[in-house]
């Protein structure tokens, strides 16, 4: 006897609020979905009944913050898998496809990163805006719940080895400079409720240092300047939202100590993840055999080359200079947090000294004549039971 079973099922969740010019592109979108759960925080507008024209499941619940109506709208959805989207953004056709292929296909994985790419005063941004941008949208929906203590950045960490999708997820962002800058704003009022607050020096830091060396990173070495003015305006908003943050969390931050989440960084969950870098064919020929035993050792593993390698195809590089290298080395880290480097030579040794800490990985790099087996059990046991490195353990060379 064959036993068949039953599909799996995709449910759209979007929250929204005085959303009726932006909401019915959103819902035109998701077609390819199974159900589609709106929930509404006290619209003034049409927003609710456009919804319901639409077919949408409507339910409405006063406004707890972002973790926890989005959590509450994921208790309302009926499907297996939740995709979760806003009204400002639309799904492309060839993302679509590829959310409603891999629920059906009924996948191995729990979770699938979609890149987005922002459009901004009328066009699309792509470095400036640390495009591919991977958000982790699309998750089982049993698998996973947002930290309800953020107030921003409330987003769900992923606990195994991730999906990267190729098509992209259109986000909307101002289409002129007012509205930009009202943007700016309400980010840096909404994040300074998130951050501690700081000692005379910290908030020299973080007003004038930090903001500048972001830019300089941004636009620079991840290239934000090949996206002309725009970028430039986009990555200087961000870099004034940031001191504006920081202003504010003077005179309206938590206390130190008082339990806030700003600065952690994403918790390690789940295997170990390795990112083996090449710059030439020969070099990722060198790497392959190594991530491949890793792998078989329980590492989550990827190879990050000029041409993908099946099995291990992380982000593609689009050059072999530095600034290349630190594109796709965030790309990797946005899908899910780096534990390693492998690098495959001095070429890239070299420009991963040039890359920010936060994209080396928790440890020296490896080498590629260290037994793959050993150091993945090595990594694994580093962590501490909360999901962080040991810093007293030091590995690589």
């Amino acid at each position: 006897m064959i036993i068949r079973t039953l599909p799996e099922t995709l449910s759209a969740c979007i929250i929204a609020r005085d959303e009726e010019q932006r909401l019915p592109a959103c819902l035109a979108s998701l077609a390819f979905c199974d159900e589609i759960v709106v929930v509404d925080s006290g619209s003034r507008d049409r927003t609710r009944e456009v919804a319901r024209a639409a077919g949408a499941k409507l339910f409405e619940n006063p406004w707890p913050g972002f973790a926890i109506q989005r959590n509450f709208a994921i208790d309302r959805a009926g499907g297996d898998w939740v995709l979760e989207i806003d009204a400002d953004e639309r799904v492309t056709p060839q993302l679509g496809e590829e959310i409603r292929a891999l629920v059906d296909r009924g996948p191995d994985e729990d979770m699938a990163a979609v890149p987005i790419r922002h459009k901004f005063l009328g066009g699309p941004l792509g470095p400036s805006a640390r495009y591919p941008g991977y958000r982790h949208r699309l998750f089982r929906r049993a698998h996973f719940r947002h930290d309800e203590s953020r107030t921003v950045h409330e987003g769900l960490w992923p606990d195994g080895p991730t999906i990267a999708l190729a098509g992209d997820l259109d986000h909307l962002l101002a289409s002129d400079w007012a509205e930009a800058w009202a943007d700016c704003v309400a980010y840096a009022r909404l994040e300074s409720t998130q951050r501690p607050r700081p000692s005379a020096r910290a908030a020299a830091i973080g007003v004038l240092v930090r903001p500048l060396v972001k830019f300089l990173y941004r636009a620079f070495l991840l290239g934000g300047v090949r996206d002309g003015g725009r970028g430039l305006a986009k990555v200087g908003l961000d870099c004034a939202a940031d001191s504006g943050a920081q202003l504010l969390a003077i005179r309206r931050g938590r206390p130190a100590g008082a339990g806030t989440a700003f600065g952690q960084e994403a918790p390690r969950l789940g295997p170990v993840r390795i990112v083996g870098v090449s710059t030439s064919a020969r070099g990722a020929a060198r790497l392959e055999p190594w991530l491949r035993a890793a792998a078989t050792a329980g590492a989550d593993v990827s190879l990050i080359s000029r041409d993908p390698v099946p099995g291990l195809s992380g982000p593609r590089l689009d050059g072999t200079g530095p600034g290349a290298f630190a594109r796709a080395l965030d790309a990797a880290d946005q899908l899910r947090p780096v534990d390693a480097i492998l690098p495959a030579g001095r070429r890239e040794r070299a420009w991963l000294k040039l890359a920010p800490g936060a994209l080396r990985g928790r440890i020296p790099p490896l080498h590629p004549g260290s037994d793959p087996a050993r150091m993945t059990a090595t990594l694994q046991e580093s962590r501490d039971p909360g999901g962080e490195a040991d810093s007293g353990t030091m590995l690589g060379d």
